[in-house]
């Protein structure tokens, strides 16, 4: 539907700025957002591997001696009679050299390392193994064996997780609070500039609301097009950090952090930012117009 524009505002300086602050805004909240999302979504990865698993220790000897291979049979041996247990399995060269290579590279010889012996065991689902309690029978096979169950571990990632999330979403916040005052700013300002158009329009009948629809139009039109422009510019920042990723500029699979893929939300929420970016302005601006007006004799 056409809208009459009795007001030049796209001649108006005062706002020729506004597109690309909207843009500014948009590209670090877009950025903030994959953030948190990726960071949610990693956690879960995390939680998912983890669970259900726990990590049994045998520690070598005092003088650097290795694990007796009898000592490492009756173990889980011994793993293998708890009820519960699915499967537990020792940690050979290869396996210890993929956990070790976020610290120590893919070239380690693990087996000129003191490492003790390492056994993942496999939890039947809905099992739970209280830690604690199975070191102390290991003992009895293995003496100084301890059990890692990741709990406490996934506990405080959790926490931090959720603080970051939180911090995440205190930044959108601000940075939307920061839309609205720049676009009030700028309405006033045209508002000022336009002030003879707007009271002529008056003398011939139009409405507050009429004056304010032209605003606000304007204003969707302006927090729409630099929404796009942030949003281009978040979609090749991503489009950088995938392909140096892929050169082996950057950790990967193996790195100490897990590769992080923004999840379907979080594409979302990136892809709505214009228009939401439009509509706040459109509304900002509309309400900033009326109570303007309505404050003028």
């Amino acid at each position: 539907m056409a809208r009459s524009r009795d007001l030049p505002l796209d001649r108006d300086g005062s706002a020729r700025f506004l597109p690309w602050l909207v843009a500014l805004m948009v590209y670090l909240a877009a950025l903030t957002i994959a953030g948190g999302a990726a960071l949610h979504d990693a956690v879960q990865t995390w939680d998912a591997g983890l669970a259900g698993t726990l990590t049994v220790e045998l520690p070598r000897g005092t003088n650097g001696a290795g694990v007796p291979q009898d000592r490492i049979d009756a173990t889980l041996k011994l793993l293998g009679q708890i009820p519960g247990v699915a499967q537990a399995t020792r940690l050979d060269g290869p396996a210890e050299t993929r956990l070790l290579a976020p610290w120590l590279g893919q070239d380690v010889d693990v087996q000129a390392l003191p490492l003790p012996v390492l056994i993942d065991v496999q939890l039947k689902p809905g099992v739970s193994l209280d830690a604690d309690t199975l070191a102390q029978r290991l003992r009895i096979v293995a003496p100084g064996t301890t059990v890692e169950s990741h709990g406490s571990w996934l506990d405080r990632l959790f926490r931090i997780a959720r603080l970051v999330q939180f911090g995440a979403a205190a930044i959108v916040l601000l940075i939307g609070l920061v839309a609205v005052i720049t676009v009030i700013f700028t309405t006033r300002t045209g508002l000022a500039i336009h002030a003879p158009v707007v009271e002529l329009v008056h003398l011939i009948g139009a409405s507050d609301a009429y004056v304010a629809r032209q605003f606000q139009w304007h204003a969707f039109r302006l927090g729409l097009g630099g929404g796009g422009i942030g949003l281009v510019m978040t979609l090749v920042s991503f489009a950088a950090l995938k392909w140096t990723a892929q050169q082996g500029l950057l950790p990967g699979e193996t790195a100490l952090l897990p590769a992080l893929h923004l999840p379907l939300a979080g594409w979302i929420a990136v892809l709505a930012l214009p228009l939401v970016m439009g509509l706040v302005g459109l509304a900002t601006a509309r309400h900033t117009v009326l109570r303007t007006l309505g404050r003028m004799p």
